[in-house]
């Protein structure tokens, strides 16, 4: 795995402040979008705000502040969940942590991004 690109006291900030800003407006403002994820442990309904691209019927997230987060985790234990973008909820499923190696079939933009941090892909279902 790649390492995080952020601090981890920024990760600390952004989710006690800046994820609450960013929760009213990203369903709605591209490359904005909030995933719906349930809690590992406390099966908790929780919507963290994130930068997603679309690929057909992928989307793409960058982690920034790596592949360990709450939200990355509860999706890959859970092995689905939600996202809201461009103002409409969809469901996703098989997401998975892709490193520069494995982004080989992902758009430029994704690959380019993945040589710097890994990256979360995910099916949109219908």
């Amino acid at each position: 795995m790649a390492k995080a690109l952020m601090p981890r006291g920024l990760r600390k900030v952004n989710k006690v402040f800046t994820n609450r800003v960013q929760g009213v407006y990203a369903p709605y403002v591209p490359p904005l979008a909030v995933v719906v994820h349930k809690g590992r442990r406390s099966g908790r309904e929780y919507r963290t705000p994130v930068t997603a691209f679309r690929s057909g019927r992928t989307l793409i997230f960058g982690l920034p502040y790596g592949a360990d987060t709450d939200w990355v985790r509860n999706l890959l234990a859970e092995g689905a969940g939600g996202v809201e973008r461009l103002g409409r909820a969809k469901r996703i499923s098989r997401p998975r942590v892709l490193t520069a190696a494995e982004a080989g079939e992902l758009p430029s933009a994704a690959r380019f991004a993945a040589r710097y941090m890994d990256v979360l892909v995910a099916e949109i279902e219908d």
